[in-house]
C-alpha cells in the first residue's frame, strides 16, 4: 500500500508566506532586509534570496537597494491573497498529472471525475483566495476558513 501525500505545500510556499508576514508586520519601520527575515523566521538565506526574487517578479514585492534596502509589500496586505503567494511561487493551485482540472476528460466509469477534481480546486480558492497577508497577521481569518478549522477533525491527520 503506497503513502498519501495529499496537498503538498511547499516549503518554498512556506517560507514565501512567512516572509510576507513578517515585511506586512515590519514594513513601518522602513524596507525589511533579507537578514531580519533570515533572523525573524530562521528561513535559509539562499532559498530565501530566491523566494524574494519569484515575490518580486510576481508583483507582490519591491525590493529597494542600498544600506537601508530591503523589501516592502508591493500593496496593501488585506490586497494579497494568500492563493496569489502559492501562484508565485508554485504555480496553479491544483493539477491533475500535469493538466488543470477542468482540462481533465475521462471515459467510462470515470467520466464525472472533472467535476471533483474541479470542485476541489474551488474548495482550495474559497480558503487561500479568501485569505489575505493581513487576515493572517491579525489573525482574523474569513469564517469560513475559522469554521473549518474549527472542525472536530480539521487537526487530526488522516
Amino acid at each position: 500500500m503506497g503513502h498519501n501525500r495529499g496537498v503538498d505545500i511547499s516549503a518554498k510556499t512556506d517560507y514565501a508566506v512567512r516572509a510576507l508576514l513578517t515585511i506586512a508586520a515590519e514594513q513601518e519601520r522602513g524596507p525589511v532586509s533579507v537578514e531580519s527575515l533570515v533572523t525573524h523566521q530562521g528561513l535559509p538565506r539562499k532559498f530565501l534570496e530566491s523566494i524574494l526574487g519569484d515575490l518580486r517578479r510576481g508583483g507582490l514585492v519591491v525590493s529597494q537597494r542600498g544600506p537601508t534596502g530591503g523589501y516592502t509589500l508591493a500593496r496593501p496586505a488585506t490586497e494579497i491573497a494568500v492563493g496569489e503567494v502559492f501562484r508565485v511561487v508554485d504555480g496553479p493551485l491544483a493539477e491533475v498529472r500535469g493538466l488543470r482540472p477542468h482540462e481533465t476528460e475521462y471515459a467510462g466509469a470515470a467520466s464525472h471525475l472533472p467535476t471533483l477534481w474541479v470542485a476541489v480546486r474551488a474548495s482550495l480558492r474559497s480558503v487561500l483566495d479568501g485569505t489575505s497577508i493581513a487576515d493572517l497577521l491579525t489573525g482574523r481569518l474569513p469564517e469560513h476558513v475559522t469554521s473549518l478549522a474549527a472542525e472536530p477533525d480539521a487537526w487530526q491527520s488522516r
